[in-house]
């Protein structure tokens, strides 16, 4: 597990992170969604151990990362801003990887080379911008490690191959039992393969929770009644947006579907549907329940 307590960051008079907490659960795919400049790399480096942060604490499995030589061999991070050194293949990085991380398996990474169709004996100097970033995922991830951190994941990766990575990644969470950090500035990037995600925005988590109970706590309702009515109509229900347009008002609720299924049937509506919400939409109703313009924390 993951505890991140009360951690602060400032460049300067440049406040990066302030006062954060969060808590990553063992054995789950975690999405951290923010607009770029948001702090997710600050972040995932104090994770690592790789930046101090100015007060708070980070500790996996209870113990401190830094200066931990044992921890850090159950931990890896792709940046946002890859490296490999100069003239490498794949199968060059590969020993390198293999020197520092005991788990390395060189099969696996050969068997996942092939599935991307990745020359392990070409340099990656020569690759394109998406494949280098396919090579730093693959390294990753033939380390093994309980924790892997990916900054800016899939930046620069086609579509196709982009579904493929993250069969490959939710497969190895699945039988490796890892636990896996993935950062975009996207959400749709990571709708489809994280089980929580976390929104990052001016230096806190502002909203986050378990992806299938967001989705199944909040959804869309068409209704109509004989009568004249207004949302105060609906007083008992718990209303996030309310549009009416003519004689029918499109509701977005939350709350236990059956629970508000019965209430709704207590009116006796003519018309009374329930429609599902995408991530993106369940997104920008609870941000402007806080106050907040979905677009300006985070791109489509």
């Amino acid at each position: 597990m993951i505890e991140i307590k009360n951690i602060s960051k400032h460049y300067g008079n440049l406040k990066v992170l302030e006062h954060l907490n969060c808590t990553i659960q063992d054995g789950l795919i975690y999405g951290l969604v923010g607009a770029n400049g948001s702090g997710k790399s600050t972040l995932l480096r104090i994770i690592n151990g790789i930046y101090l942060p100015d007060e708070g604490e980070i500790k996996m499995d209870g113990e401190n990362v830094l200066e931990n030589e044992t921890m850090k061999q159950n931990i890896v991070f792709v940046p946002d801003d890859l490296f490999f050194y100069p003239g490498y293949t794949i199968h060059d990085m590969a020993k390198f990887y293999a020197a520092v991380y005991q788990k390395f398996d060189m099969t696996y990474l050969e068997k996942l080379a092939s599935i991307l169709k990745l020359d392990t004996k070409k340099k990656i100097s020569t690759f394109s911008k998406g494949m280098k970033r396919q090579c730093a995922l693959i390294l990753a991830i033939a380390t093994n490690a309980r924790y892997m951190f990916f900054d800016e994941t899939f930046d620069g990766v086609d579509p196709v191959v982009r579904t493929v990575l993250k069969k490959i990644l939710a497969k190895h969470m699945e039988e490796k039992k890892s636990t896996i950090v993935l950062t975009s500035h996207n959400l749709r990037e990571l709708e489809d393969i994280a089980d929580n995600l976390g929104l990052l925005y001016q230096g806190g988590i502002l909203f986050e929770g378990e992806i299938d109970e967001i989705k199944t706590n909040m959804f869309k309702v068409q209704i109509s009644l004989k009568e004249d009515f207004d949302e105060k109509t609906f007083k008992e229900i718990e209303i996030m947006n309310f549009k009416k347009v003519g004689s029918i008002a499109t509701m977005i609720v939350k709350g236990e579907e059956k629970e508000i299924d019965k209430k709704l049937s207590k009116l006796k509506p003519i018309i009374l549907d329930y429609l599902p919400l995408s991530l993106e939409e369940i997104f920008i109703y609870q941000m402007e329940v806080l106050g907040y313009e979905f677009n300006e924390i985070i791109s489509l």
